[in-house]
């Protein structure tokens, strides 16, 4: 079977958006080749290489790629041209998006799949989780927690800062027997890693059709589906549910609007991880997460991206 490989030039904090727009338009893959991942990977002592091409650590943009049917090429483009610069003008300001440049090439599908799927590795984050592609065999070491997911995923694979810092903070922040809440899911890496490392449910919201399939697909792939509720939402629309700990990780401009409605799901002593946030707009968040009377516990920074935990 033949695909458009369709790649856009943007940068680091404007991939993970661009990456979660593409998923808008194909099932089949979205994949982003960050010099900055590669130049990290050749330093890590956990991994050894026979060879890198030279091409990859030159230049500074940043590559997200999507894969999409050859029949539907022509229909979609301008679809996808026109939300690419609606992105970059709602973010003007505050997020550097680069060129957005376009580029298309025909590929056959064994092809990409195979390359796209040799260049995921069981990923270590914190002290305890390892994210795990399903077609790899991995043994876990006593105490690691395993996230399965699969070829199919929606943004939210580990691999970015963002999602990351948020797993490192809620190894530490969770205790058994917690209730989880994740706005904006994604692939419901978090909410699955948070019932997989003691949390007696999670409830997973997102706005797009793709992550709350990819959510529940995982869910279901990781044998927590009994312990995770997702729901294609804004945000929680009942104020009955509650949680000891909450995730949202997304744009800083959807945090600050978000702000007034997360602190009635929350638990008083309860925790907020945020993060997807860039420093320009570090301050607003603060402002609007402090205004709804909840205190800053602790600030991660990785790359060019925060992380927040607050305390309520």
């Amino acid at each position: 079977m033949k695909f458009t490989q369709l790649t856009i030039h943007t940068t680091s904090e404007g991939s993970e958006l661009i990456a979660d727009a593409l998923w808008h338009y194909t099932n089949y893959g979205v994949a982003i080749s960050d010099v900055k991942d590669v130049i990290a990977l050749q330093r890590d002592k956990a991994m050894y290489w026979d060879y890198i091409d030279e091409s990859l650590t030159e230049g500074g943009d940043v590559l997200v790629k999507a894969f999409i049917s050859l029949e539907e090429t022509d229909r979609l483009m301008p679809l996808i041209r026109a939300e690419l610069d609606e992105l970059k003008e709602n973010g003007a300001g505050y997020i550097n998006f680069g060129t957005l440049e376009t580029s298309r090439r025909e590929v056959e599908g064994d092809d990409w799949l195979e390359i796209w799927r040799k260049h995921f590795r069981p990923l270590h984050i914190g002290g305890r989780v390892v994210i795990v592609p399903e077609w790899i065999d991995y043994a876990p070491a006593d105490g690691e927690v395993i996230v399965k997911l699969d070829s199919n995923m929606a943004f939210g694979t580990g691999e970015h800062e963002t999602t990351a810092m948020c797993l490192k903070l809620l190894q530490d922040y969770l205790k058994d027997g917690d209730t989880c809440i994740d706005v904006g899911c994604g692939s419901g890496i978090l909410g699955i890693a948070a019932v997989k490392l003691g949390a007696k449910l999670a409830y997973l919201t997102d706005i797009d059709d793709v992550a709350v399939r990819s959510a529940k697909h995982n869910s279901a792939n990781n044998g927590v589906a009994d312990k995770t509720i997702v729901s294609h939402s804004d945000l929680l629309d009942d104020a009955s549910i509650k949680g000891e700990i909450m995730l949202a990780n997304i744009t800083a401009e959807i945090l600050v609007r978000l702000a007034p409605s997360i602190p009635k799901n929350l638990k008083q002593g309860g925790t907020l991880i945020l993060s997807g946030i860039i420093e320009s707009r570090l301050q607003a968040v603060l402002n609007a997460f402090g205004a709804q009377g909840l205190t800053l516990d602790r600030q991660l920074k990785e790359g060019e991206w925060y992380a927040l935990a607050f305390r309520l």
